[in-house]
């Protein structure tokens, strides 16, 4: 069992950076991977980035390549989500997950409440 905590949401202009926690419970963080999705006002939530597990290999959507960054640091039993340039259509609500891992939702069998990040312009 794996419980998730989100943190680090906020307002942000356009250009700015933010960094986002995802603070974990259980045991087993270290062998699971770790994403992140987003939600944005009227949109389905949508696959941000993962980093897995076995080999801490990293994945983006193409969307937030060479903006974003993932890492985790399993003694302090957290995943990180570090985004710069942001931009207005990175407003949504972020959530993380842990699970077997992929780009897919189903794949991830835990998940946060979310944080909410607003990008003004």
């Amino acid at each position: 069992q794996v419980q998730l905590v989100e943190s680090g949401g906020g307002l942000v202009q356009a250009g700015g950076s933010l960094r986002l926690s995802c603070a974990a419970s259980g045991r087993t963080f270290s062998r699971v991977t770790m994403g992140w999705f987003r939600q944005a006002p009227g949109k389905e939530r949508e696959f941000v980035a993962f980093i897995r597990w076995t080999d801490d290999y990293t994945y983006y959507a193409d969307s937030v390549k060479g903006r974003f960054t993932i890492s985790r640091i399993n003694a302090k039993n957290t995943a990180y989500l570090q985004m710069n340039s942001l931009k207005p259509e990175d407003t949504a609500v972020y959530y993380c997950a842990a699970g077997p891992g992929g780009t897919l939702q189903p794949n991830y069998n835990y998940w946060g409440q979310g944080t909410q990040v607003t990008v003004s312009s």
